[in-house]
């Protein structure tokens, strides 16, 4: 047995079993791709599939598709149309559904690391090699390592309890959150209106601290807004804390909450997806592809063609009513921003410089379609202060909005210019970018192999480019830690 094991490569295994490994769910489809280039047996024939599939790869796509959480959940027309705008692909559908599923959180590098980028206000949060990084202005300890810090000018390693490693984090102007591998949420910042989740506001919060609130509670995600946050467990619930001026608790009154407490109407409603807090609202996706929205209904952010606050959480009726299935959003400081399952892109609220993207400024109500953008598959949207990114497939990022100091990347625009319409980044067209983030005046993207870059202002060393103050185009950000163990690892 042992000398038939030595003598066997993986292409003389029988075809069921290479099969089962393909679709075990363990490859990307980068993977998927680079099998079938590399070896004749992933695109040959073995009668294992149905005529019309090009390959063992391609039927192999296929069926992780078809089970895959997104598609699974869309209607027969929209996995038609999905299909037809993959080029009839189905590893191209393949990879559409997982690099919308992970734009928004953790990112894999082409060599296997584990990033994800949040900027907050005047500041910047980073993981990566399952470590987790800061650097910015540590307003009310949002940086994370203690009241000694007052700003950090380079990505400086944050200590976590040994044994916990965190896997999602999102910040704010003054606090931040962070989700560990074991589901537990860690806070730091300031506690004043109880945003961080602890019952205890006579201080602030120098460093992360579990919430303890949300014990046996394992979570997946976190969005953190102005003075309060919202979790989503593994269940697909969700728990909110903090000040409630305007309901973006969802609870249904205006009372603030000291520790987590669930959002009792999206029990009823659904599993949820994903979460995005904004200044003041929440933005929630059920897996069934609906969007509910609460809270303030200033500047028309919650999508329903009224200013009214919204103290429960209430469905877009523009998606509902067309059934277009929602995949991800990102809340705004004054707009929204929404993707579909076919990789179209809907904008709303304020439309000043142009942050909605129509070629005007006019204020949009209800959600509406980005059409200069539905020639391409879009797999992440970004939106904060007067601006929106939109990251497409192919790893190309339009912008559009306000240049705040040069946090929109485009070098030939003044600093206060308006972008009305989507624009490519030329200037990162040489990089496949995996994901972006933008702060108030400042925007850091990450690529496929694991670089940062980062644009605009860096007046409170927001961007970790020590000896910049801003920067109008794209300009590497290198981590010492990670600089130094890339280096080891080369010599070794």
């Amino acid at each position: 047995m042992a000398k038939w094991l030595h003598s066997t490569s993986f292409a003389d295994l029988p075809s069921h079993l290479i099969f089962e490994v393909l679709t075990s769910g363990r490859l990307s489809a980068r993977d998927l791709v680079c099998l079938e280039l590399t070896c004749k047996m992933f695109g040959g024939s073995h009668e294992l599939y149905p005529l019309k599939f090009r390959s063992l790869v391609d039927f192999a796509a296929f069926q992780l598709c078809i089970s895959h959480s997104i598609y699974s959940r869309m209607g027969m027309d929209s996995q038609k149309q999905l299909f037809d705008r993959c080029q009839g692909k189905w590893k191209r559908v393949f990879r559409f559904l997982q690099l919308v599923e992970k734009s928004s959180n953790i990112v894999e590098t082409s060599e296997g690391n584990q990033m994800q980028i949040a900027t907050g206000r005047y500041h910047t949060l980073l993981i990566s090699k399952a470590s987790v990084y800061s650097c910015g202005s540590s307003l009310c300890g949002v940086l994370g390592h203690g009241a000694e810090t007052t700003q950090c000018v380079s990505f400086t390693r944050i200590n976590f309890p040994p044994s916990v490693y965190v896997e999602q984090v999102s910040a704010s102007h003054n606090h931040a959150a962070f989700v560990t591998q074991s589901g537990e949420v860690f806070t730091c910042g300031d506690n004043s209106s109880f945003c961080c989740g602890h019952r205890d506001t006579s201080f602030q919060i120098f460093r992360p601290r579990l919430v303890e609130g949300l014990n046996g509670i394992p979570c997946k995600q976190v969005s953190v807004g102005h003075n309060f946050s919202a979790f989503l467990t593994r269940k697909g619930h969700v728990y909110t804390c903090g000040t409630n001026t305007y309901g973006q608790l969802g609870h249904g009154d205006t009372l603030e909450k000291s520790t987590p407490k669930v959002v009792e109407r999206l029990v009823e409603i659904g599993s949820v997806i994903q979460i995005s807090a904004g200044p003041s609202y929440v933005l929630a996706v059920v897996n069934d592809g609906r969007l509910y929205s609460f809270g303030s209904g200033s500047n028309f952010c919650l999508g329903h063609g009224e200013q009214h606050n919204e103290f429960q959480p209430r469905v877009l009726q523009t998606f509902r009513l067309k059934d277009i299935h929602i995949v991800s959003v990102s809340a705004g400081d004054e707009h929204a921003v929404a993707l579909d399952s076919n990789g179209f892109v809907y904008t709303w609220g304020k439309g000043y410089c142009g942050a909605l993207g129509h070629g005007d400024e006019i204020d949009k109500t209800i959600p509406q379609p980005l059409n200069s953008l539905k020639n391409h598959l879009a797999v992440q949207v970004c939106a904060r202060k007067r601006k929106t990114f939109v990251l497409i497939d192919t790893g190309i990022v339009y912008g559009f909005g306000w240049m705040g100091f040069g946090s929109l990347g485009f070098p030939d625009r003044g600093v206060s210019d308006k972008v009305l319409s989507p624009r490519s980044l030329n200037c990162l067209r040489a990089h496949c970018v995996s994901q972006i983030s933008t702060g108030l005046y400042h925007t850091v993207v990450v690529t496929d192999k694991g670089k940062l870059f980062g644009f605009g202002d860096n007046e409170r060393a927001q961007l970790g480019l020590e000896s910049l103050r801003g920067c109008l185009e794209p300009t590497e950000i290198l981590v010492q830690d990670l600089d130094d163990e890339s280096a080891a690892s080369e010599s070794g």
